[in-house]
């Protein structure tokens, strides 16, 4: 079977893939004038204990443990919501859940016309409308070159969240997220056209990988600019699922996973789940790998503000054959994806420029992704382009090593599906709201300095607190047309 150049470069067997942090750098980086590169790293479905260094035991992400040792790693950060769309929405436009455009994954309709004009096979997620404005468009004003290669999510071809409507020079990969849940499509995007991928035909296995596509036209993008300031977004689509890499790349893990039978619930089945997902979570390292090796080939990694992060927690146990409960996924933190308890919603963050940012730290700052968008304009010299109107706050001084951060008051989640949720996050205190749409307003409330795993509700122990948080609950929001909230939302 065909590999395209990242399959074939890369020996079946885990110890060689470990070395790949030691390639040999090209051309040495030299000073300049240019404004700094940002890459943003979206795992998709990646919990917050699946890397090595956030605790994994099982799971090898040298590539990915590299950046931590090099830069900063927080333990306290967020997604912007428990599942894709809202939250890779929210990352772009620096507003949380309360106030984003888009909050659930919900497919448009009535867009007929466009849908026979470009051919669509998957329907595409709620498109952002024209007057957000995304961290791409704003990059893209100050004269960065803008490429996404992945997942998007945010509005199909020809409507008003089509990428290239919303800042993106270049959007390569899958547009719709229902289209994504298969590793080895028919076809990918680029911009507008589809481009067919033969021996493809959406089962197990293929002859191309979308993620080897990725990682192959981001090294492109940044070779075509590197004498330019760019921003690469790589919302990978692994390692959600359905459970699927090359087959030689579960190698890496089947001697040494054992599998157990149980019910298959979901997308395509794995004979080896258990390790065709650690395969996958090691091949996402692998590609994130690449892109560095290639940023210090070209003497760019000085030059380059890189983040790596997940869009929300680990998926549920079993669904699709995955296992969170036995890679110890989320950590001690209580819930999956779906879910605004932490397991949902606390995610990995790590941060890495050299010379900028101090070397293996760590902060336990709370934050979450409506914050990116304003310290990514703050670090690369544009924080008086900073939209107004954002629920997020510049994080430069925690990342830069400052102590001058000015911290939230509070974080705030709420989700018009699985039931309805809210949360709010006030310094140690977390209140959770779950199945709204049934029971109504009911508010638990967590101490997460003495309870991080959210076992024990100190509801009635602490009503002022309790009084307060709620306060904020519903001070934190504004309605949606688009996702009415029963109970929330003015009758």
């Amino acid at each position: 079977m065909p590999r395209c150049f990242i399959t074939s470069c890369l020996p079946g067997y885990l110890g060689i893939l470990l070395g790949i942090i030691t390639c040999v750098q090209g051309a040495s980086s030299q000073a300049s004038e240019r404004k700094p590169n940002v890459i943003v790293f979206l795992a998709d479905d990646l919990g917050y204990q699946e890397l090595g260094c956030y605790g994994q035991k099982v799971i090898q992400t040298p590539s990915i443990d590299a950046l931590a040792e090099k830069g900063l790693r927080m333990t306290q950060f967020y997604s912007g919501s428990p599942v894709c769309a809202p939250s890779r929405g929210m990352l772009l436009t620096g507003k949380h859940s309360g106030h984003s455009y888009v909050r659930d994954n919900r497919n448009p309709k009535g867009l007929d016309a466009i849908k026979a004009q470009y051919q669509w096979e998957f329907p595409g997620q709620y498109p952002l409308p024209p007057e957000e404005t995304t961290l791409a468009e704003a990059l893209h004003d100050q004269g960065y070159a803008t490429g996404a290669m992945g997942k998007w999510g945010l509005g199909h071809f020809g409507t008003t969240g089509d990428p290239n409507r919303q800042g993106f020079d270049l959007f390569y990969g899958f547009n719709c997220q229902v289209h994504a849940h298969n590793h080895y499509p028919r076809f990918l995007w680029r911009n507008g056209t589809k481009e067919t991928l033969p021996g493809n035909d959406r089962t197990l296995y293929g002859e191309t990988f979308s993620q080897d596509r990725f990682i192959e036209e981001a090294i492109g993008f940044i070779d075509a600019h590197r004498q330019d300031p760019f921003f690469l977004f790589m919302p990978f689509t692994i390692p959600h699922l359905s459970i699927q890499v090359p087959e030689w790349a579960v190698g890496w893990y089947d001697q040494t996973i054992e599998e157990e039978a149980y019910e298959h619930k979901g997308y395509l089945p794995h004979p080896k789940p258990r390790a065709g997902y650690a395969a996958m979570v090691t091949y996402l390292d692998y590609g994130v790998g690449l892109i560095m090796n290639k940023l210090r080939s070209l003497g760019l990694e000085e030059e380059t503000l890189v983040i790596f992060t997940s869009d929300n927690g680990p998926t549920y146990n079993r669904l699709g054959g995955s296992d969170s409960t036995f890679f110890e996924s989320a950590g001690v933190f209580k819930g999956l994806k779906g879910s605004v308890y932490e397991g949902g919603i606390r995610v990995p963050m790590i941060a890495s420029w050299p010379g900028h940012i101090p070397v293996g730290k760590t902060s336990d700052e709370p934050a979450a992704f409506w914050d990116l968008m304003p310290t990514i304009l703050h670090m690369t010299g544009h924080g008086d382009t900073v939209p107004e109107g954002l629920d997020g706050i510049d994080l430069s001084p925690t990342l830069l090593g400052h102590p001058q951060q000015h911290s939230h008051a509070y974080l705030y989640w709420e989700f018009p599906a699985y039931g309805g949720q809210q949360a709010l996050r006030m310094g140690q205190w977390k209140a959770v709201r779950q199945q709204i749409f049934k029971k109504g307003l009911k508010t638990e409330l967590y101490d997460l300095k003495a309870d991080p795993s959210e076992q024990t509700n100190l509801a009635t122990q602490y009503p002022a607190i309790l009084a307060e948080m709620e306060k904020h609950m519903a001070e934190a929001r504004s309605p949606s047309t688009l996702y009415p909230f029963k109970h929330l939302d003015p009758q």
